[in-house]
């Protein structure tokens, strides 16, 4: 600061630098030692680490609660248990906010929901992604009903930024009751394990209610959301690692719906060929393989990034970059349940396309699905209306669409895995692809029931159904496949189909929304 300043100013300054100090300690030194004891960062530290060095601009720091009940007129500190702003990650501008536990325990009052409503308005208005750090104990008790208005000004900004900017949630700590709303209605939420929890209502009120005795870790930690629940996408170690992993996933996301997503300079060469993918698929059409390998070995440099790696494992999706642009990833799993579509696989399948679609990022998907997992409990659950938002998903999006089947593709599944039917747009099969109704044991035992008891007839009769239909040329012939490639081509032949689906132009029908099966 110079000497210039006019007489008079030196008071404001000082009260400035004061106010900026008194901000910068949130709730002081205890209680910043007390979240460290835990192995937790500050608001304040976890942005530095979120952020590129130097690049975060602070709004609002000057904000206090206007709270007067329960003694809290002498319990004012400056910023109000969050911080708020804007800064860049390699160099993209990004909104953030991030609770302060040492605040007030992070809890959201008024004043709190208005910062963060102000910054994500202006994410809006320009267009770029908002990220939030979740640690907080929920609403502010001693303003009541103010404390529930903020929240739910907070969820009306989620829901109008849905699909118009990318939103993540890191969840740092506790965030409970009506707090799990907001990051519930984001894109991607990213939580701590042993450090954070996410529940409607605690192990106290469990435990009164319906005499079940749980811990907070079991009722709604990283490990149950990321593994059983599937509300959370990542479950990681620590702070920091989620931090870096936040940053490295940023680099798939385009700003907003406006933009195209960014491409990065890559060394691979889109011509790769890969010989090791002509033995992936083994000779036995029951033996599973891991689809991970053909996705690492379809991707720039190897780099693929999962989602939702530890639940409903028998979908494999996220996101790769192909000649360095991203595309998002769909396969079924061989390793797991046999690559059968389930409840939990078509929820999470079927929330990603739409995710895809929303942000303008092409969607590989990848084909190993013998059909829709039977039994009791699917259709109690009610598989057919969940297996239906995977297919709705596929079948209303307008970004370009490739679509990979490496070996079975029987059924309903065949259908609803980017078909060419629902408007896929370059539809491939390896020469190991069977696309059927049905396995062709099962279609033989069907069409001649009759020679069930002799085992020889039915032995001969499956060997002719596989020799006509377990293979691409049916489909082929009907130009429901675009062609059969080789598996070590597999690279060269979808980076090329991308590259021509580049400017692709499909527009849906006008209509308020479509009426998913929700």
């Amino acid at each position: 600061m110079t000497g210039d300043h006019k007489p008079g100013a030196t008071p404001i300054i000082r009260m400035l630098e004061e106010k900026r100090t008194a901000a910068q300690m949130g709730g002081g030194q205890k209680r910043i030692d007390k979240q460290h004891a835990k192995g937790k960062l500050t608001a304040r530290e976890r942005i530095e680490i979120l952020l590129d060095e130097g690049s975060f601009e602070e709004w609002d720091v000057f904000v206090e609660h206007r709270c007067t009940d329960f003694g809290m007129a002498d319990q004012k500190i400056t910023g109000d248990g969050v911080v708020t702003g804007y800064g860049t990650i390699n160099g993209r501008l990004v909104f953030v906010f991030s609770q302060d536990f040492t605040v007030f325990g992070g809890s959201l009052s008024e004043a709190h929901a208005e910062k963060i409503c102000k910054v994500m308005d202006q994410a809006m208005k320009v267009g770029a992604p908002v990220i939030g750090l979740n640690d907080s104990g929920g609403a502010r008790i001693q303003e009541g009903v103010a404390s529930l208005g903020g929240y739910a000004e907070v969820f009306q900004r989620n829901v109008l930024a849905s699909g118009v900017v990318p939103q993540i949630s890191l969840i740092m700590g506790p965030c409970a009751g009506g707090a799990v709303y907001s990051p519930a209605m984001t894109d991607f939420i990213f939580m701590v394990k042993d450090s954070s929890y996410m529940f409607v209502t605690g192990p106290d009120v469990v435990k009164t209610v319906t005499h079940e005795e749980v811990t907070a870790e079991e009722l709604g930690g990283a490990v149950t959301h990321s593994t059983r629940s599937g509300v959370a996408d990542l479950a990681l170690e620590n702070d920091v690692e989620a931090l870096l992993a936040t940053r490295r996933f940023f680099n798939f996301l385009p700003a907003s719906n406006r933009e195209k997503p960014p491409v990065w300079p890559t060394q691979d060469p889109a011509e790769r060929e890969e010989s090791s993918l002509d033995s992936l698929v083994p000779d036995d059409p029951a033996k599973p393989y891991d689809m991970h390998e053909l996705i690492t070995k379809l991707a720039d440099e190897g780099d693929f990034f999962e989602i939702q790696p530890d639940n409903a494992r028998n979908i494999v999706v996220g996101f790769i970059r192909l000649e360095g642009s991203p595309v998002g990833v769909i396969a079924n799993q061989p390793m797991v349940l046999a690559g059968c579509l389930d409840i939990a696989s078509a929820i999470k399948g079927g929330r990603f396309v739409r995710f895809c679609d929303a942000f303008n990022i092409p969607i590989l998907t990848l084909v190993d699905v013998p059909g829709f997992m039977p039994g009791t409990a699917q259709e109690y659950g009610g598989i057919i209306k969940h297996g239906a938002k995977l297919l709705y998903a596929y079948a209303e999006a307008t970004v370009p669409k490739v679509t990979l089947i490496t070996r079975k593709a029987y059924g309903g599944a065949y259908d609803v895995m980017a078909s060419k039917h629902l408007r896929g747009d370059v539809n491939l099969a390896w020469p190991t692809a069977e696309i059927a109704v049905m396995g062709s044991k099962g279609a033989v035992e069907i069409i001649f029931r009759q020679d069930i008891g002799d085992a020889e007839k039915i032995a001969r009769r499956t060997e002719e159904y596989q020799q006509t239909f377990a293979n691409p040329f049916i489909a082929g012939s009907r130009g429901y496949i675009d062609d059969v490639v080789l598996p070590r081509q597999t690279r060269a032949r979808i980076c090329r189909s991308f590259s021509m689906l580049r400017k692709k132009d499909l527009k849906n029908p006008w209509r308020k929304h479509g009426n998913i099966p929700l």
